[in-house]
């Protein structure tokens, strides 16, 4: 290995140890702080989480298959079909959500998780009369209001409530089958990055990223959380919109049309997932193309357009969203530990290997950015900018002060693309990086039971 390559190694790990130091010192500064005053609300700061180290019946089963994503993902990635990597990437993120949300147990892994005093499902009786409701929403935001939401009901547009009313509607109410709809559909984003970084960089660079897209602890909080829902919903958002600008799709017109509406319902799922307009907008940077912006525009104003006319104010909303936030632990949460220690967190989700790639984004970025405004952009360029978009909307979320704390979930959107950087680790140490994903993973889900 030539003396370029140690050099970068060497790079890459002491980028790992800053990481690794600085969600320490989360944990250390947090929890003298909780310890003195209590203000985080947390029990095992930087996460919300409590230390419970225990074993389940899902143990055995991530244990095999993080065994097999180390062993053989790198080569099948490499060899197999388009399409049949995309198959096995998505049944073999499937199986690391499942594997890791029954370490906890069905019950308190999947079909409780939504069931708790703050979760969606809880206000399902109150949507029987659904336009009444959604024209009734903002009344009870805030928390001296009468009959208040519950705290993420109140915290979200209400396309998140309504998606587990209309499941419940179709027969599928109750926690189990909230909880398997939301792993369902957030194992189907490695699938979409994956369409994305084949679209906007090339196929090889997508199938370097592959291996990493699987074991990502952020794995532990898709498994079962609105969030890994809502990350889907993005994901899929700009993969269709890849399509449309790139026109690698038969019928780009539809794909701009349709990442245009998943967009708009976003909007409606999270206020902060406005924030991807800037991952959108890099899309359209990268292709240097702006056909598909009419029809995207058309799409996005579809569901928006829908909530008014039922009497739904979104900007009312948030307006008292903000106000409900300082109401409660938001408003003691102290900004200065979480501007730091939401970062900590997010290596937590997003793990070293992706820390690593990213230190490597960042080196590359000023060339990129070069490149990319002359037109001679590589695959890499238009990887690295990609990934800078997604970091950049994610820090946007940080210093807006509106996600201290519960990051994990929260962030899940935009941590489901910044995996894709470690296709800038060299192809001898992925083996390495992919242990270090895995068993971070494990450790935390064995070691802490997580909750939102």
């Amino acid at each position: 290995m030539s003396t370029t390559r140690h050099t970068g190694h060497r790079r890459d790990v002491a980028a790992a140890a800053v990481a690794a130091l600085l969600v320490a010192a989360a944990v250390a500064v947090g929890t003298s702080i909780e310890r003195t005053d209590g203000t985080l609300h947390l029990n095992w700061p930087p996460l919300y989480a409590r230390w419970d180290p225990h074993v389940g019946p899902g143990t055995p089963a991530a244990l095999a298959v993080a065994v097999a994503v180390v062993a053989h993902a790198p080569a099948l990635a490499a060899r197999l079909r388009w399409r049949t990597l995309l198959l096995g990437a998505w049944a073999a993120s499937t199986a690391w959500i499942w594997s890791l949300a029954l370490i906890d147990g069905w019950h308190r892994g999947v079909a409780q998780r939504l069931t708790t005093k703050y979760e969606y499902l809880q206000v399902i009786d109150r949507f029987e009369d659904i336009p009444g409701t959604l024209r009734d929403f903002t009344r009870h935001i805030l928390i001296d209001a009468p009959d208040p939401w519950p705290a993420h009901t109140a915290g979200h547009p209400p396309g998140a409530a309504l998606t587990f009313v209309l499941l419940d509607r179709i027969g599928l109410g109750g926690g189990a089958w909230a909880g398997a709809f939301c792993i369902t559909a957030g194992s189907t984003a490695v699938i979409a990055v994956l369409i994305t970084l084949r679209a906007l960089a090339d196929e090889a660079t997508a199938r370097r990223a592959a291996p990493f897209l699987v074991p990502a602890p952020a794995a532990i909080w898709i498994g079962a959380s609105a969030d890994g829902y809502f990350a889907a919903v993005t994901a899929w958002t700009i993969a269709l919109l890849s399509l449309a600008a790139t026109r690698t799709v038969r019928c780009p017109a539809a794909a701009a049309l349709g990442s245009g509406l998943l967009f708009g319902l976003s909007c409606y799922l999270s206020y902060g997932l406005t924030l991807f307009a800037v991952v959108a907008a890099a899309v359209l940077l990268i292709t240097r193309t702006a056909h598909p912006v009419p029809l995207f525009l058309v799409g996005a104003a579809v569901v928006p357009l829908a909530f008014t006319l039922a009497g739904f104010d979104w900007w009312e909303a948030y307006r008292l969203l903000v106000e409900r936030y300082h109401q409660g632990a938001g408003g003691i949460r102290p900004y200065g530990y979480f501007v730091w220690a939401n970062l900590a967190c997010t290596v937590l989700v997003v793990g070293l290997a992706t820390v690593a790639g990213l230190r490597r984004t960042l080196a590359s970025a000023p060339g990129a950015i070069g490149r990319l405004r002359t037109g001679r952009a590589t695959p890499a360029d238009r990887l690295a900018f990609l990934v800078l978009a997604a970091l950049l909307a994610l820090l946007a979320a940080d210093l807006s002060g509106m996600s201290k704390a519960e990051t994990e979930r929260i962030w899940l959107p935009f941590a489901t693309f910044l995996p894709a950087a470690a296709a800038f680790l060299p192809a001898a140490a992925h083996r390495y990086w992919l242990i270090a994903q895995a068993v971070l993973a494990l450790v935390v889900n064995h070691l802490l039971f997580t909750g939102w």
